[in-house]
Protein backbone atom coordinates (compact mmCIF):
# COMPACT_ATOMS: atom_id res chain seq x y z
CA UNK A 1 0.00 0.00 0.00
CA UNK A 2 1.37 3.42 -0.99
CA UNK A 3 1.68 6.35 1.41
CA UNK A 4 -1.21 8.03 -0.40
CA UNK A 5 -3.43 4.97 -0.10
CA UNK A 6 -2.54 4.60 3.57
CA UNK A 7 -3.55 8.18 4.35
CA UNK A 8 -6.67 7.89 2.23
CA UNK A 9 -7.74 4.79 4.12
CA UNK A 10 -6.98 6.48 7.45
CA UNK A 11 -9.04 9.55 6.55
CA UNK A 12 -11.94 7.47 5.21
CA UNK A 13 -12.05 5.22 8.27
CA UNK A 14 -12.07 8.19 10.63
CA UNK A 15 -14.97 9.71 8.70
CA UNK A 16 -16.93 6.45 8.61
CA UNK A 17 -16.58 6.00 12.36
CA UNK A 18 -17.63 9.56 13.13
CA UNK A 19 -20.60 9.50 10.76
CA UNK A 20 -21.83 6.29 12.36
CA UNK A 21 -21.56 7.92 15.77
CA UNK A 22 -23.60 10.93 14.63
CA UNK A 23 -26.50 8.90 13.26
CA UNK A 24 -27.08 5.67 15.14
CA UNK A 25 -30.00 3.33 14.75
CA UNK A 26 -32.85 4.35 17.03
CA UNK A 27 -36.16 2.56 17.60
CA UNK A 28 -38.36 5.62 17.79
CA UNK A 29 -41.59 6.57 16.02
CA UNK A 30 -39.65 8.40 13.31
CA UNK A 31 -37.16 5.56 12.79
CA UNK A 32 -38.07 5.26 9.10
CA UNK A 33 -36.46 8.60 8.28
CA UNK A 34 -33.41 7.75 10.40
CA UNK A 35 -33.04 4.49 8.49
CA UNK A 36 -33.30 6.40 5.21
CA UNK A 37 -30.63 8.87 6.33
CA UNK A 38 -28.31 6.04 7.34
CA UNK A 39 -28.97 4.18 4.07
CA UNK A 40 -27.47 6.97 1.99
CA UNK A 41 -24.98 8.47 4.44
CA UNK A 42 -23.28 5.23 5.48
CA UNK A 43 -23.06 3.49 2.11
CA UNK A 44 -19.42 4.34 1.53
CA UNK A 45 -18.63 6.49 -1.45
CA UNK A 46 -15.27 8.12 -2.08
CA UNK A 47 -15.61 10.60 0.82
CA UNK A 48 -13.68 13.17 -1.21
CA UNK A 49 -15.07 16.24 0.52
CA UNK A 50 -14.43 15.12 4.11
CA UNK A 51 -10.95 13.91 3.10
CA UNK A 52 -10.23 17.39 1.78
CA UNK A 53 -11.33 18.91 5.08
CA UNK A 54 -9.08 16.57 7.07
CA UNK A 55 -6.13 17.05 4.72
CA UNK A 56 -6.27 20.85 4.73
CA UNK A 57 -6.62 20.90 8.51
CA UNK A 58 -3.52 18.73 8.78
CA UNK A 59 -1.68 20.90 6.23
CA UNK A 60 -2.39 23.97 8.38
CA UNK A 61 -1.13 22.28 11.55
CA UNK A 62 -4.46 21.16 13.01
CA UNK A 63 -5.65 17.82 14.34
CA UNK A 64 -8.08 15.20 13.11
CA UNK A 65 -10.25 15.77 16.18
CA UNK A 66 -10.68 19.43 15.23
CA UNK A 67 -11.60 18.71 11.63
CA UNK A 68 -13.86 15.66 11.89
CA UNK A 69 -17.12 17.47 12.81
CA UNK A 70 -16.63 19.83 9.86
CA UNK A 71 -15.69 16.93 7.58
CA UNK A 72 -18.81 14.98 8.53
CA UNK A 73 -20.99 18.06 8.13
CA UNK A 74 -19.92 18.61 4.53
CA UNK A 75 -20.53 14.92 3.76
CA UNK A 76 -24.03 15.19 5.23
CA UNK A 77 -24.76 18.14 2.96
CA UNK A 78 -23.36 16.29 -0.03
CA UNK A 79 -25.44 13.19 0.73
CA UNK A 80 -28.64 15.18 1.17
CA UNK A 81 -28.04 16.76 -2.23
CA UNK A 82 -27.64 13.34 -3.85
CA UNK A 83 -30.89 12.08 -2.32
CA UNK A 84 -32.76 15.11 -3.62
CA UNK A 85 -31.01 15.03 -7.02
CA UNK A 86 -32.24 11.47 -7.59
CA UNK A 87 -35.90 12.30 -6.92
CA UNK A 88 -38.37 12.01 -9.82
CA UNK A 89 -38.94 15.78 -9.74
CA UNK A 90 -35.21 16.36 -10.31
CA UNK A 91 -32.95 13.92 -12.21
CA UNK A 92 -35.20 10.88 -11.69
CA UNK A 93 -32.32 8.45 -11.21
CA UNK A 94 -33.15 5.04 -9.78
CA UNK A 95 -29.57 3.93 -9.00
CA UNK A 96 -26.88 5.53 -6.86
CA UNK A 97 -23.49 4.00 -6.05
CA UNK A 98 -24.55 0.65 -7.41
CA UNK A 99 -27.76 0.28 -5.40
CA UNK A 100 -31.34 1.60 -5.59
CA UNK A 101 -31.73 5.31 -4.93
CA UNK A 102 -33.12 6.39 -1.58
CA UNK A 103 -36.61 7.19 -2.89
CA UNK A 104 -36.85 3.80 -4.60
CA UNK A 105 -36.32 2.06 -1.26
CA UNK A 106 -38.09 4.40 1.15
CA UNK A 107 -40.53 6.33 -1.03
CA UNK A 108 -40.35 9.91 -2.26
CA UNK A 109 -41.81 11.42 0.89
CA UNK A 110 -39.38 9.78 3.31
CA UNK A 111 -36.44 10.40 0.95
CA UNK A 112 -37.29 14.09 0.91
CA UNK A 113 -37.35 14.16 4.70
CA UNK A 114 -34.09 12.17 4.88
CA UNK A 115 -32.40 14.86 2.82
CA UNK A 116 -33.85 17.58 5.05
CA UNK A 117 -32.69 15.67 8.12
CA UNK A 118 -29.12 15.41 6.87
CA UNK A 119 -29.07 19.11 5.95
CA UNK A 120 -30.01 20.15 9.47
CA UNK A 121 -27.82 17.52 11.12
CA UNK A 122 -24.79 19.03 9.37
CA UNK A 123 -25.13 22.26 11.32
CA UNK A 124 -25.91 20.35 14.50
CA UNK A 125 -22.54 18.61 14.08
CA UNK A 126 -20.66 21.89 13.61
CA UNK A 127 -22.37 23.82 16.40
CA UNK A 128 -22.85 21.18 19.09
CA UNK A 129 -21.07 21.83 22.43
CA UNK A 130 -18.38 19.17 21.89
CA UNK A 131 -17.31 20.75 18.61
CA UNK A 132 -17.24 24.25 20.08
CA UNK A 133 -15.19 22.99 23.03
CA UNK A 134 -12.67 21.41 20.67
CA UNK A 135 -12.39 24.10 17.99
CA UNK A 136 -13.61 27.23 19.68
CA UNK A 137 -16.82 29.15 19.06
CA UNK A 138 -15.31 31.55 16.53
CA UNK A 139 -14.03 28.78 14.26
CA UNK A 140 -17.28 26.81 14.54
CA UNK A 141 -19.41 29.82 13.61
CA UNK A 142 -17.12 30.75 10.72
CA UNK A 143 -17.24 27.19 9.39
CA UNK A 144 -21.04 27.06 9.71
CA UNK A 145 -21.35 30.34 7.80
CA UNK A 146 -19.11 29.14 4.97
CA UNK A 147 -20.96 25.83 4.67
CA UNK A 148 -24.35 27.55 4.68
CA UNK A 149 -23.23 30.05 2.05
CA UNK A 150 -21.66 27.47 -0.26
CA UNK A 151 -24.60 25.07 0.09
CA UNK A 152 -27.26 27.72 -0.52
CA UNK A 153 -28.63 29.83 -3.35
CA UNK A 154 -25.21 31.39 -4.07
CA UNK A 155 -23.65 27.94 -4.10
CA UNK A 156 -24.90 24.37 -4.57
CA UNK A 157 -28.64 25.11 -4.55
CA UNK A 158 -28.16 27.99 -6.98
CA UNK A 159 -26.16 25.76 -9.29
CA UNK A 160 -28.89 23.13 -9.23
CA UNK A 161 -31.47 25.75 -10.15
CA UNK A 162 -29.37 26.94 -13.10
CA UNK A 163 -29.07 23.29 -14.12
CA UNK A 164 -32.85 22.84 -14.08
CA UNK A 165 -33.37 26.05 -16.06
CA UNK A 166 -30.81 24.93 -18.65
CA UNK A 167 -32.32 21.54 -19.47
CA UNK A 168 -33.21 21.23 -23.12
CA UNK A 169 -31.56 24.58 -23.90
CA UNK A 170 -28.30 25.51 -25.58
CA UNK A 171 -26.37 27.55 -23.04
CA UNK A 172 -23.02 29.32 -23.47
CA UNK A 173 -19.85 27.93 -21.92
CA UNK A 174 -19.75 30.82 -19.43
CA UNK A 175 -23.17 29.85 -18.03
CA UNK A 176 -22.14 26.21 -17.81
CA UNK A 177 -18.99 27.17 -15.92
CA UNK A 178 -20.94 29.33 -13.46
CA UNK A 179 -23.45 26.53 -12.94
CA UNK A 180 -20.71 24.01 -12.17
CA UNK A 181 -18.73 26.38 -9.94
CA UNK A 182 -21.89 26.64 -7.87
CA UNK A 183 -23.28 23.12 -8.16
CA UNK A 184 -20.02 21.18 -7.66
CA UNK A 185 -17.22 23.60 -6.83
CA UNK A 186 -18.94 25.44 -3.99
CA UNK A 187 -19.26 22.45 -1.66
CA UNK A 188 -15.71 21.32 -2.44
CA UNK A 189 -14.61 24.87 -1.64
CA UNK A 190 -16.46 24.70 1.68
CA UNK A 191 -14.73 21.42 2.51
CA UNK A 192 -11.25 22.79 1.86
CA UNK A 193 -11.78 26.15 3.56
CA UNK A 194 -13.38 24.54 6.62
CA UNK A 195 -10.28 22.38 7.02
CA UNK A 196 -8.10 25.47 7.19
CA UNK A 197 -10.52 27.14 9.59
CA UNK A 198 -10.60 24.10 11.90
CA UNK A 199 -6.83 24.44 12.30
CA UNK A 200 -6.90 28.21 12.76
CA UNK A 201 -5.34 28.81 9.34
CA UNK A 202 -4.63 32.30 8.02
CA UNK A 203 -6.80 34.20 5.56
CA UNK A 204 -4.11 33.61 2.93
CA UNK A 205 -4.30 29.85 3.51
CA UNK A 206 -8.10 29.88 3.29
CA UNK A 207 -7.86 31.81 0.03
CA UNK A 208 -5.33 29.36 -1.43
CA UNK A 209 -7.52 26.43 -0.35
CA UNK A 210 -10.47 28.02 -2.14
CA UNK A 211 -8.39 28.46 -5.32
CA UNK A 212 -7.40 24.79 -5.17
CA UNK A 213 -11.00 23.75 -4.56
CA UNK A 214 -12.59 25.72 -7.38
CA UNK A 215 -10.13 24.36 -9.93
CA UNK A 216 -10.53 20.84 -8.54
CA UNK A 217 -14.32 21.10 -8.47
CA UNK A 218 -14.57 22.25 -12.06
CA UNK A 219 -12.20 19.52 -13.21
CA UNK A 220 -14.28 17.01 -11.22
CA UNK A 221 -17.47 18.08 -13.02
CA UNK A 222 -15.82 17.92 -16.43
CA UNK A 223 -14.67 14.36 -15.69
CA UNK A 224 -18.25 13.56 -14.63
CA UNK A 225 -19.47 14.84 -18.00
CA UNK A 226 -16.88 12.73 -19.78
CA UNK A 227 -17.75 9.60 -17.80
CA UNK A 228 -21.43 10.06 -18.57
CA UNK A 229 -20.46 9.46 -22.20
CA UNK A 230 -17.55 7.03 -21.93
CA UNK A 231 -18.06 5.32 -18.57
CA UNK A 232 -19.14 1.79 -17.69
CA UNK A 233 -22.47 1.78 -15.78
CA UNK A 234 -21.27 -1.08 -13.57
CA UNK A 235 -18.12 0.82 -12.61
CA UNK A 236 -19.96 4.12 -12.19
CA UNK A 237 -22.79 2.57 -10.17
CA UNK A 238 -25.36 4.59 -12.10
CA UNK A 239 -26.71 4.85 -15.67
CA UNK A 240 -24.72 6.57 -18.42
CA UNK A 241 -25.89 8.98 -21.14
CA UNK A 242 -28.31 10.57 -18.67
CA UNK A 243 -27.14 14.07 -19.68
CA UNK A 244 -27.86 13.32 -23.32
CA UNK A 245 -31.29 11.93 -22.49
CA UNK A 246 -32.09 15.04 -20.44
CA UNK A 247 -30.73 17.24 -23.26
CA UNK A 248 -28.28 18.92 -20.91
CA UNK A 249 -25.42 21.04 -22.14
CA UNK A 250 -22.10 19.68 -20.88
CA UNK A 251 -18.42 20.32 -21.51
CA UNK A 252 -18.46 17.33 -23.83
CA UNK A 253 -21.40 18.57 -25.86
CA UNK A 254 -19.95 22.10 -26.12
CA UNK A 255 -16.24 21.35 -26.50
CA UNK A 256 -15.99 17.72 -27.58
CA UNK A 257 -14.26 14.91 -25.70
CA UNK A 258 -10.65 15.87 -26.50
CA UNK A 259 -11.01 19.54 -25.55
CA UNK A 260 -12.96 18.62 -22.41
CA UNK A 261 -10.13 16.30 -21.34
CA UNK A 262 -7.52 19.02 -21.99
CA UNK A 263 -9.50 21.55 -19.93
CA UNK A 264 -9.80 19.09 -17.03
CA UNK A 265 -6.04 18.48 -17.14
CA UNK A 266 -5.33 22.23 -17.15
CA UNK A 267 -7.58 22.77 -14.14
CA UNK A 268 -5.89 19.91 -12.29
CA UNK A 269 -2.53 21.64 -12.84
CA UNK A 270 -4.02 24.89 -11.52
CA UNK A 271 -5.22 23.13 -8.38
CA UNK A 272 -1.79 21.62 -7.75
CA UNK A 273 -0.11 25.01 -8.23
CA UNK A 274 -2.38 26.60 -5.61
CA UNK A 275 -0.81 24.31 -2.99
CA UNK A 276 2.51 26.12 -3.37
CA UNK A 277 1.16 28.70 -0.92
CA UNK A 278 1.43 26.17 1.93
CA UNK A 279 4.64 25.36 3.78
CA UNK A 280 3.51 21.92 4.95
CA UNK A 281 3.51 18.57 3.19
CA UNK A 282 0.90 18.85 0.43
CA UNK A 283 1.74 15.61 -1.40
CA UNK A 284 -1.56 13.93 -0.49
CA UNK A 285 -3.61 16.83 -1.85
CA UNK A 286 -1.53 16.98 -5.03
CA UNK A 287 -1.95 13.26 -5.65
CA UNK A 288 -5.66 13.45 -4.85
CA UNK A 289 -6.12 16.11 -7.53
CA UNK A 290 -4.28 14.01 -10.10
CA UNK A 291 -6.18 10.82 -9.23
CA UNK A 292 -9.54 12.58 -9.47
CA UNK A 293 -8.57 13.67 -12.96
CA UNK A 294 -7.88 10.06 -13.92
CA UNK A 295 -10.86 8.44 -12.20
CA UNK A 296 -13.29 6.01 -13.84
CA UNK A 297 -16.18 6.47 -11.39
Amino acid sequence: MSQYEDRQRKFQQAVENKLSAYIQEDKVLQSDVIDAMRYSLLDGGKRIRPMLTLAFCELCGGTEEQALPFACAVEMIHTYSLIHDDLPCMDNDTMRRGKPSNHVVFGEDTALLAGDGLLTMAFEAILQPDTVACCGAERAVRAAYILAREAGVYGMVGGQQIDLMSEGRQIPLETLRTMDEYKTGALISAACCMGCIAAGGSDEQVSAAREYALALGLAFQIIDDILDVTGDPEVLGKPVLSDQKSKKCTYVSLLGLDSARKLAASLTEKAVKALESFDGDSRFLKELAVKLGEREN
